[in-house]
């Protein structure tokens, strides 16, 4: 009767703390670990759940140690963990007491000794303890210091000590000791490192003013709450990973209930808010999770923490994340693609992360070597800045076969932004940026194993490992490798359908955090590629040896290096000072036919920001110097050698104005001396204006300018007989006698979110122009024989225009649908054209469902309309491509099983339906003659894919 009575108890105060509406809501589901053995274990810990007056029905599966749970939004998980622990079950975060848990029958029991004396060892172990100064006078500061200490996260116990003034913290390992060291300072009392402002020190009491005479004052149960600090609210967000591990949720949006009172978290996911004396409901609004309210009360301080689940101190909130993220805050239009979002398909290097993606393009750059290019807003690849966490990654000789070194597993993340980039990033950006985020060593699994297989041989392994030596220094080691032995020829022409291969990459990344706001991180990876194609009975041992047959080898080695620095000043929580470093050496040895391509790039890259507010706010900047070294070497047959060295210096400033949580301004202006086009500027101007929290308008504009590496940058080329032909200066000491391309975009996007069933369908309208002043032609229709290099004599353009619309359909059903269409017009050698090779119209659909016992399939159905091929009019009849490519349609699916997070298995297969481009290769039979070609693909050419593979984790 004392247990049923307690939670009678507990859930009357439930009730007290939600309103309950009488019209009909909308059911959610969500499903909680709960410990258990038999069929008493299951109707106990069901008669609890239903006895929930927010649960619509709860039904516990014993085997899988699953409550499944069908409620109303009120509904509290962590409310009703709680009381399940109090009745025995272990639940969710709550353990059941050795006395709760020995009160239960003996049939119910479901830990054994061996346990129990683990878990006491364990808890006894884990237990440390921590002593720091804080300074203070009375009572009330006692009471308020020791207040602040004992609801921060992570501590079991805290005491202060009046005459000492030393907190003494009982705390687990996870405790952070600056982050409340930062939260007591913001109260008013100075701590060993950070000292409170003025502004914080003059809101305590008079008491409690330990910098000079105060009066003497008695405490109450009001502690706390006596001070003048009782006005405001202060707290901290972090985000809850997928292992646990929590980081500084940066730039939440903090505001009061039916106000326009509100705050923005800080680097160290912060925030300071004034109380608002018509309501005490605060509002939590971060891109990617549903907002939530949690009632304050009269507290001070709180801690949230926002996971896939949401997580906050009284409130759990049950939707689920989404695997892909359109940012409703960033200046700019940013996309993230999330790790799950990768899982929808094979997704075995960067190349083939963007099946799911509307945004991106990736087709073959020819029918022989079996390398890929992607494409953004029409325009190719090279024309997207590609980054590693804000540094140049992918560019000049691995433009193109640098997309297979990211393999897919190591992506935590891959943020598309449309338009043109900061200038912080530097002035190469012209279509956008894409920069791909890395799994950190502080934040990812201890363990991970991927192993893969498809129909063409292709086997793949990845290995993750990660270690953390203390909360100041992690390291992580990412393994990839991967083989296709065997050769196919399914289309009979003679050529492999894709090439065999070896690839090798390896990463160690070492994370490290100092005191008073340092932090850093250093990395080296390691690449190796041989990839060998060509006709079937070509020997690569002996490719001095083959005079009658046609191969193709591409041996790389490429070498990275990097670090970070960052400094947060205490003293300045706003001001920032952080240094990026690179270095890379890419070393290529090349033939293809009798054509042989060897190069070799050094680069050299550093980039120092500061950022730091004016006056408030509302006003920010961030400035800064850069420097890029670029050193080419570049010899291909018939041609004479190309070297050049690039050393550009530069500066940027960028300004942001944020008036309101409406507006948003980002204006940006960089200057850079580049040793062969000399001094150039770069603006850029960003404008957002939400006219509501689910409608976003965008606006951005500026100018960007790189230079072309013209052979890598169009490698299928070398696929066929075509002469190289660069019609440039020949007294120019420009890389290949050619001028800078040089462009300016501007565009506008719309987002507009709407609730539909009470699910959120989130609507995306964009329209993109990016004209040139300058352009490297690539011209393929001068002639079938040749390709022709040359400056723009006209105009260039790219209008690109995409609607796409995301929702949760039913319960874990979510489909996307999007349409695009691309005019891209140039003007050639014989007159203005619709680019070759870029299809005009694309329309995609993606589904993906989950049931609740984690089967998930995904399908994906791109169509693809017709694109202008080059003109082969010159040649003979039976050596001609028609002048556009059919229409056509491309289906993949994937079905995947998970086991508690550990493992999981996955088959599928890429272009079900088998469609492929009849007769990819021009002259297949005479590869050394004039009219070889296989460099004009428009569709896939090895067909249909069947793969499976499995996943393994440990935590």
């Amino acid at each position: 009767m004392y247990f049923i009575s307690r939670v009678v108890f507990l859930f009357i105060i439930m009730l007290s703390n939600y309103p309950i509406s009488a019209s009909a809501q909308d059911t959610l589901h969500t499903d909680i670990t709960v410990a258990g053995n038999c069929d008493m274990c299951q109707d106990r810990i069901e008669g609890i759940a239903n006895a929930s007056p927010f649960v619509i029905d709860a039904w516990y599966i014993i085997d899988e140690k699953t409550l499944h749970i069908d409620h109303i939004d009120q509904f509290n998980v962590d409310s009703l963990a709680h009381i399940l622990a109090i009745g025995g079950h272990d639940a969710g975060n709550y353990l059941a007491s050795e006395s709760a848990y020995s009160n239960l029958p003996t049939c119910c029991q479901y830990r054994n000794q061996v346990e129990v004396e683990s878990d006491k060892f364990e808890s006894e172990q884990n237990m440390i303890h921590t002593d720091l100064f804080v300074d203070g006078k009375c009572g009330m500061c006692q009471e308020r210091i020791e207040d602040i200490a004992k609801n921060f996260r992570h501590v079991i116990n805290a005491s202060w000590d009046i005459q000492e003034r030393i907190l003494h913290v009982d705390h687990v390992k996870q405790f952070n000791e600056k982050n409340l060291q930062r939260l007591l300072a913001r109260f008013g009392h100075d701590t060993e490192l950070i000292k409170a402002t003025t502004e914080a020190y003059n809101q305590l009491h008079a008491c409690c003013k330990y910098r000079g005479d105060g009066e003497e004052c008695s405490t109450g149960e009001d502690g706390l709450l006596e001070g003048a600090s009782k006005n405001i609210v202060q707290g901290i967000i972090l985000e809850q990973n997928e292992v646990g591990r929590e980081s500084a949720l940066i730039g939440a949006n903090v505001y009061w209930l039916g106000t326009n009172t509100g705050a923005t978290t800080d680097i160290d996911g912060y925030f300071l808010i004034d109380r608002e004396p018509s309501s005490d409901q605060l509002v939590v609004s971060y891109v990617g999770y549903e907002n939530d309210t949690l009632s304050i009360g009269n507290k001070n301080h709180v801690e949230i923490i926002m996971s896939e689940a949401s997580i906050m101190r009284e409130v759990i909130i049950t939707h689920r994340k989404k695997t892909t993220e359109i940012s409703m805050l960033s200046v700019n239009k940013v996309q993230r693609i999330g790790e799950k979002e990768l899982l929808k398909a094979a997704c075995c290097n960067l190349s083939e992360s963007f099946e799911t993606n509307a945004t991106v393009d990736a087709s073959l750059t020819d029918a022989v070597t079996g390398a890929r290019q992607i494409q953004m807003l029409g325009l190719a690849g090279p024309n997207i800045q590609m980054t590693r966490e804000g540094i140049p990654d992918i560019r000049g000789l691995a433009a193109i076969y640098g997309l297979s070194f990211t393999p897919g597993t190591w992506i935590e993340g891959i943020n598309i932004n449309t338009g043109t980039g900061s200038v912080v990033n530097g002035f190469e950006s012209i279509t956008g940026q894409i920069d791909v985020a890395l799994k950190k060593p502080d934040r990812s699994e201890r363990f991970f194993f991927n192993f893969y297989g498809n129909e063409m041989s292709r086997l793949e392994a990845n290995m993750h490992f990660s270690h953390r030596f203390s909360d100041k220094l992690a390291t992580g080691l990412l393994i990839h490798g991967d083989i296709i032995p065997t050769k196919h020829d399914n289309n009979n022409d003679g050529f492999l359908d894709h090439p065999i291969s070896e690839q090798f990459v390896g990463l160690n990344r070492w994370k490290f955090y100092g005191n008073n706001g340092l932090e850093g991180q250093v990395g080296i990876k390691i690449t190796k590629l041989d990839s060998r194609s060509g006709q079937v009975n070509f020997n690569h041992g002996a490719a001095d040896q083959n005079a009658n047959s046609w191969g193709s080898r591409m041996q790389v080695d490429k070498y990275d290096i990097w670090g970070k620095m960052g400094k947060v000043f205490p003293s300045k929580p706003h001001a920032s000072l952080g240094l990026q470093v690179a270095a890379s050496y890419f070393d290529q040895n090349a033939y293809f036919g009798l054509r042989p391509y060897v190069a070799d790039q050094t680069t050299i890259y550093s980039n120092l920001i500061y950022q730091s507010l004016i006056m408030d706010t509302r006003h920010s900047f961030k400035t800064g110097l850069s420097f890029q070294l670029d050193n080419y070497n570049e010899s291909l047959r018939d041609m004479q050698a190309h070297e050049r060295n690039e050393t550009v210096p530069g500066a940027f400033f960028e300004y942001a104005y944020k008036p309101s949580e409406k507006l948003s301004v980002v204006a940006g202006l960089r200057g850079d001396y580049h040793n062969n086009f000399g001094f150039f500027t770069t603006p850029r101007l960003h404008v957002r204006f939400a006219p509501s929290e689910k409608t976003v308008f965008r606006f951005s504009g500026g100018r960007g300018q790189r230079t072309a590496s013209i052979f890598t940058e169009n490698i299928g080329a070398f696929a066929s007989s075509r002469q190289f032909q660069i019609l440039g200066s020949q007294t120019s000491d420009n890389p290949y006698g050619l001028e800078a391309e040089v462009s300016w975009s501007t565009g506008f996007s719309f987002v507009k979110e709407i609730a539909v069933n009470n699910r959120a369908m989130v609507w995306q309208f964009d329209f993109y122009r990016t004209s040139f002043e300058n352009q490297i032609i690539v011209d393929y229709d001068h002639s079938p024989q040749t390709v022709l290099f040359y400056n723009l004599d006209g105009d260039s353009y790219s209008n690109s225009f995409q609607a796409q619309v995301d929702y949760e359909l039913l319960p874990r059903f979510d489909i996307r649908l999007a349409y695009r269409l691309n005019n891209v017009q140039t003007t050639y050698l014989s007159g203005k054209r619709q680019k070759a090779m870029t299809n005009r119209d694309r329309a995609f659909l993606n589904v993906q469902y989950k049931t609740n016992n984690d089967w998930t399939f995904n399908y994906t159905l791109n169509w693809q309309g017709n694109k202008r091929l080059p003109d082969t009019n010159q040649n003979p009849k039976n050596f001609q491509h028609p002048g556009r490519s059919p229409d056509y349609f491309v289906t993949n699916v994937q079905l995947n099983k998970s086991w508690d997070d550990k493992f999981s298995a996955y088959i599928g297969a890429q272009n079900l339906f088998n469609y492929r481009q009849e007769n990819p290769i021009l002259a297949p039979d005479d590869p050394f003659g004039q009219y070889f070609d296989a460099s004009i693909v428009w569709a896939p050419v090895f067909g249909r894919e069947l793969y499976a593979g499995i996943r393994f984790t440990i935590k």
